[in-house]
């Protein structure tokens, strides 16, 4: 083997070493920009007037207003049924609507799908708390909430005053809720 040779075999290691380094480096940068975008900061900001002046149909035919759940804790779940997580948290937020009922508390769930579609899944998995079918407007709703990304599931806990106190891109946990209902 001639010294060209061995300098261009250490010459590729390098650069392959710091191909690596460099995408781990943008890796980690990335991530942390994600988490600290999506964190589950409190925030304490004022929602917006159009929030507490909407409603929305439910699967059943009666109707929601968001006006009539302020002054009370009130969690705000955006949904789909095609998304896997928001499956998954149902339940969840089921419970922790029945255990927190006592103190305040009211969770509604926002659906980002087709009525057909939220009917039907919930004829197979019927929470109590209640829906409403906000469609693809709700993808607005969610961005002038805070959700940047439009992605599901979306949480915005609104604390009694009607202020924006928390909001969760992502599957809620039993930790959250705790914390949250803690906070209250």
């Amino acid at each position: 083997m001639t010294a060209q040779g061995v300098v261009n075999a250490t010459d590729v290691k390098r650069r392959r070493w710091l191909t690596i380094a460099v995408g781990g480096a943008a890796a980690v940068a990335g991530g942390g920009f994600a988490w600290w975008r999506l964190r589950p900061a409190e925030t304490s900001m004022p929602a917006p007037d159009e929030f507490w002046r909407a409603s929305f149909d439910t699967p059943t035919g009666t109707s929601i207003s968001m006006a009539s759940f302020r002054g009370r804790p009130l969690l705000l779940n955006f949904w789909a049924t095609w998304c896997p997580p928001c499956i998954e948290e149902m339940p969840l937020l089921d419970t922790f609507q029945q255990q927190q009922a006592g103190r305040g508390w009211q969770v509604v769930g926002l659906a980002i799908d087709q009525p057909s579609a939220v009917r039907q899944f919930l004829a197979k998995r019927p929470v109590r708390f209640p829906i409403g079918l906000a469609a693809l407007g709700g993808t607005e709703l969610g961005k002038q909430l805070g959700n940047l990304s439009g992605g599901l599931p979306f949480t915005v806990v609104f604390g009694p005053d009607g202020s924006i106190r928390q909001r969760r891109m992502g599957k809620v946990s039993r930790a959250d809720l705790d914390r949250w209902a803690a906070a209250a």
